[in-house]
Order: C-alpha cells, then structure tokens, then sequence
C-alpha cells in the first residue's frame, strides 16, 4: 500500500515555569490504509483517532516532552494499543505531566522506524528540551522537526532545560546537511523547506532567542 502523511491540528494549552498559553499544534500521522505511526498527542484523543481511522498504531512517536505533546500520549496509546517512545533526555520533562507513568520505550539518535515501506530516522537535536529529536522521512523528501525548527526560525529557548546555542548546533549540524528540497513539517505553524532555513539561518543565529 502507499505511505500516506496525514495531518490535523488540535487546541490547547502548553504549561511550564508556572506559566500558561494557548497553543495550536499539528499531528502528523504516517503509513498506509492499515497500518501508521502517530507524531506526538497534543490536546485532543478523539481528534486524533479520527485521523488514525482504525488503522493500526505501532508506534506513539515523541518529539519531545513538553506537555501540549505528551499530556495526552498515555490515553491515546491505551485506546489505540500502542508503545509511546520518547527519548530518555527528556524524562525531567516527561515526569512534570506524567510522574506515576513511564513511556514504554526509549528512542535513540539513528534508530529507524520502518512503516508502509518507508523508513523514519530518529535525529536527536536538543535544545528546545535535552531529548528533543526530528524524524526524517527520506522517500517523501519530509522532516517532523517537532519544535525544534520552525518555519520562522528555531524553537523557543527562554525556558527551563532549554539553550539557544545547542539549538542552533542541532539545527547546523543535524537537519541543515539534509537535500534542500526537504520539506520541514514542525510541531506548530506552517511547513518549509531546508533550502529556505539555509537562506536564514546566519541571520537568525545574529539576532539570538
């Protein structure tokens, strides 16, 4: 069957340093027509299912552990029977929303997801949160880059367990050498591609976070 990426954004909040904002956040949901891979679980489980559509789950994939993420990721993996996996940098995160639950798996900087004939490579790239990672999709010429790249420049970095120059390394060393034709598809916001963050980069980097 043919890998397929489906998309949906849901409502919320994102909490931390005793603060609270309203966030949009995209899902993105990768196979076929039986089987995929969900891209964090941010607000809304029955949102959520629906771009699922019975499908089976192998995999709830963590780009990282702020809660507007993960804070729905134990619900939707019991009703849709899958593992969650998250990088384990990013347990000081995970254990603020879920301290009496563990994810099921660890995920690990080159480990692959093979679904519907395609491979997603796990890219850890810290900064935004310690176990922050990208996964990318080399058959479609995409990359889930969470929030660690967005369409207007790196994620936010004035937060706990957050650093702007180890973003920017990340997104120099881990995601910039990828074809510029790759579509960058983030955790929030509109997509680009690596070929447009090339072109900004050196300016973002000048005018700091």
């Amino acid at each position: 069957m043919t890998l397929r990426i489906d998309h949906a954004v849901t409502s919320g909040t994102f909490s931390l340093d005793g603060q609270t904002f309203e966030v949009d956040n995209n899902v993105w949901v990768v196979g076929d027509d039986s089987e995929c891979v969900v891209l964090d679980a941010p607000h809304d489980v029955d949102a959520i299912q629906k771009l699922i559509g019975g499908r089976k789950v192998r995999a709830l994939l963590c780009t990282h552990a702020h809660d507007d993420h993960v804070r729905w990721a134990p619900d939707l993996a019991d009703a849709v029977g899958a593992p969650i996996h998250l990088h384990p940098d990013d347990m000081v995160l995970w254990n603020m929303t879920h301290p009496d639950r563990e994810p099921d798996e660890q995920l690990s900087d080159g480990e692959v997801f093979e679904i519907a004939g395609g491979e997603l490579r796990v890219l850890h790239t810290p900064g935004h949160a310690p176990g922050a990672v990208c996964f990318h999709l080399p058959s479609e010429n995409v990359v889930f880059t969470g929030d660690t790249l967005f369409s207007g420049g790196p994620g936010a970095t004035g937060r706990s367990y957050s650093d702007f120059g180890v973003i920017t390394d990340s997104i120099r060393d881990r995601l910039l050498p990828l074809p510029p034709e790759t579509e960058v598809r983030p955790g929030h916001g509109d997509s680009t591609t690596i070929g447009e963050v090339r072109s900004q980069f050196d300016e973002w980097v000048a005018r700091g976070q």
